[in-house]
């Protein structure tokens, strides 16, 4: 067992589950499933769209996620949602989205010097390039965390709400769009939350942001930062060259999909071994992994933050329950998939297969991953000498997703195997166990 796990994210998107009673209902599943951590979107109350990222109360509750008949206030029944996780061992994180408020929150118009202006001079709405064209989102109101007069009024604010959030129960923030925050406010609310609770953690949403960017983040003191192995071919260099930059300051989070994404299922066309091949890759490629809810089941809605019901809820069409329990198993089960190692593609005589090797920071650990890239026909692997890999005379197992048991095999000799369309095999060094 190694001496530090990864961080094995399960994300509970709110509006799919409902009201926070029933949130609970899920927590012996995900447990079950070998997840560490839960991550809740935002819950506060929203401004005038409904979306969970255009908070106009941080300290109340949107009312999709409230019982109105139970005799807890709203806060009690978050801090009894705390309890119940906290009671199966799972660590819980919240969003924490304060580059940007809803249009209409009250601070707009007490504090309208904490708001970045636009060319009229009236708040300035964040916004995004799409394909060329400029998307303005008009239900959000861009914070002024960096230039405003009253900037210190507004980090304060930030750091009281961290606080609050620690003393109620939460582990860890998921600090949203985090690049476009100043390092300086991250260094002050991180330090305060730690001297606060030194064991807090918290994640950077850093996609989109360049390496400079993400790596200021890391020196702000975060924890994790999420990485871009989803949207990686298996065989362009710039995953490796951005992660070998990232690794030696910071642990990374990868997801095979997230909320922002489609989902994997339906990008995919329903292909279960495709869905398999990439949730392992991205499941062992650093230290830490994420997925939202209903990926294990196959869902194909996209997570949407404006409109989502329970009523969305889909039938069951795969359940790779047991499948992601195996995963979550292997990877607590060995240090190697615990920290951020040495990763490399390694030659092979295949083209339309991968060999992925990885490497702890002490050599003392080797995986080696093959995966079948061609998704339509089985392809071969051919290792005339995986000492090459391993060792002269190591010992090495066969720890693959689809197998009972395994049994040692020596690297003196030539190593060959067969892979089905999408297949994965995992070697490793030492013990299997």
């Amino acid at each position: 067992m190694p001496a530090q796990e990864g961080a094995r994210i399960y994300n509970l998107f709110p509006r799919l589950v409902g009201r926070m009673q029933d949130w609970n209902s899920h927590f012996d599943r995900i447990k079950a499933m070998g997840f560490n951590w839960i991550y809740i979107n935002p819950f506060h109350y929203p401004g005038f769209s409904g979306s969970l990222y255009a908070p106009k109360d941080y300290y109340a509750f949107n009312p999709l996620f409230m019982d109105e008949s139970s005799v807890l206030s709203p806060m009690k029944q978050m801090e009894a949602m705390l309890s119940e996780a906290h009671k199966r061992g799972l660590k819980v994180m919240m969003d924490l989205v304060i580059n940007h408020t809803a249009k209409d929150h009250p601070f707009t118009e007490e504090h309208p010097n904490w708001y970045k202006k636009n060319e009229k001079g009236g708040i300035k709405s964040p916004g995004a390039w799409d394909n060329g064209q400029w998307i303005e989102w008009g239900d959000l109101a861009e914070v002024d965390n960096e230039n405003s007069p009253d900037k210190y009024s507004i980090w304060e604010y930030w750091k009281n709400l961290v606080i609050f959030y620690i003393e109620k129960g939460f582990d860890g923030f998921r600090a949203d769009a985090a690049y476009q925050v100043p390092a300086e406010l991250w260094v002050y609310l991180i330090q305060a939350a730690k001297k606060k609770r030194k064991d807090s953690v918290f994640f950077a949403e850093s996609l989109g942001c360049n390496i400079e960017q993400t790596l200021a983040l890391a020196k702000a003191g975060f924890d994790f930062i999420f990485n871009s192995a989803k949207w990686w071919d298996m065989e362009a260099p710039w995953l490796l060259e951005q992660y070998n930059q990232t690794k030696k300051v910071v642990s990374s989070i990868a997801f095979p999909e997230s909320h922002d994404t489609i989902r994997l299922s339906e990008e995919l066309k329903n292909n279960q071994e495709g869905v398999k091949q990439k949730t392992i890759f991205t499941a062992f490629f650093s230290s830490g992994w994420m997925m939202p809810i209903g990926f294990e089941y196959g869902f194909q809605k996209k997570l949407d933050v404006v409109k989502m019901l329970p009523s969305d809820w889909e039938s069951v069409n795969y359940d790779l329950t047991a499948f992601i329990k195996r995963v979550n198993e292997t990877k607590k089960r060995h240090s190697i998939f615990n920290e951020e190692s040495d990763n490399e593609i390694w030659k092979q005589n295949n083209p339309l297969a991968l060999a992925f090797l990885k490497t702890s920071r002490n050599k003392k650990e080797k995986a080696l991953f093959l995966f079948n890239r061609d998704w339509k026909q089985s392809q071969s692997f051919i290792f005339p000498a995986l000492a090459d890999v391993f060792g002269k005379n190591a010992a090495f197992f066969d720890i693959s997703m689809d197998l009972e048991s395994s049994s040692p095999i020596n690297s003196a000799y030539p190593y060959e195997c067969l892979l089905p369309p999408c297949g994965v095999k995992i070697l490793i060094a030492g013990s299997p166990f």
